[in-house]
């Protein structure tokens, strides 16, 4: 069921223990359709579209901390405890703010490939955050119209681009380059230092958390799933799936879903 929390909006389906759902730029919470598919027989599963994506707009502060003011305005308007969180990319960030601002809402952390402090934007990503700080996106407009060739830019974080529906492809684009102006003001506050300021409550968050890291991502190298582990007191596991590219979550979900169910155990089902 899609609704609106504070102007977020966001999916609420199934019954059971509280699963939330974060994805990261360039896409919305369409990318974990399939971990729900899987997943809301036996949880409720929660999907936002963080701010400037899917069916959100632009609203609040451009930056990591606004979109966490936006995922908690989803918790608080639903008044949602003992959540399982999990995030993807530049989700992945958001849910690292979101989880230190109240850690007694949540029994379980899961971070995919995802931005951490030192690694925020990676490497690989820099030219299209420097091609928005010129204003590229305002150009690339046309690219809706052209689900074939707006598929080449998801090329690089997919195994298997061509497997994924027009409709999604064009859904992760099109309210991003409506508003251009936001995504640009958004990649342009992100610098390795972001999440710096978290890092003491990371390094003392007792949640249970696992990483679960596709291997075979050019953003996201599994050194920094290793690094949260090292950080994170709550962190005792990584996970490998070998050769996932970063949206590994949604083109091989079965193995992320294995991953969770096995980290959650059989009391959280």
């Amino acid at each position: 069921m899609g609704v609106t929390a504070d102007g977020i909006h966001y999916e609420d389906v199934g019954d059971g223990p509280v699963t939330l759902f974060v994805h990261g730029v360039f896409t919305n919470g369409r990318l974990w359709r399939n971990c729900v598919r899987l997943l809301f027989a036996h949880r409720r599963c929660i999907t936002v579209d963080l701010p400037g994506h899917g069916l959100t707009p632009p609203l609040g502060d451009p930056s990591v901390w606004g979109l966490a003011d936006a995922v908690d305005s989803v918790i608080r308007e639903l008044d949602l405890r003992d959540i399982a969180l999990v995030g993807n990319d530049t989700g992945g960030a958001v849910a690292q703010v979101v989880l230190t601002r109240d850690p007694s809402r949540f029994t379980s952390f899961a971070l995919t490939n995802c931005d951490t402090e030192g690694n925020f934007p990676p490497a690989a990503f820099r030219p299209a955050v420097f091609g928005a700080r010129l204003g590229l996106l305002r150009l690339a407009g046309f690219m809706t119209r052209m689900p074939w060739l707006a598929r080449q830019i998801y090329r690089l974080g997919y195994e298997n681009p061509s497997s994924i529906p027009d409709d999604v492809i064009t859904g992760y684009l099109t309210p991003v380059l409506a508003a251009p102006r936001f995504m640009e003001q958004l990649l342009a506050s992100m610098n390795p230092t972001s999440l710096r300021e978290i890092r003491p409550q990371l390094a003392s968050c007792t949640v249970p958390t696992v990483l679960v890291w596709g291997t075979g991502d050019i953003f996201f190298h599994l050194d920094w799933a290793h690094w949260l582990r090292r950080l994170i007191p709550g962190a005792t596991e990584v996970v490998e799936v070998p050769g996932g590219r970063l949206f590994f979550v949604d083109e091989r979900a079965p193995e992320l879903v294995a991953a969770l169910e096995k980290h959650w155990g059989p009391s959280a089902e």
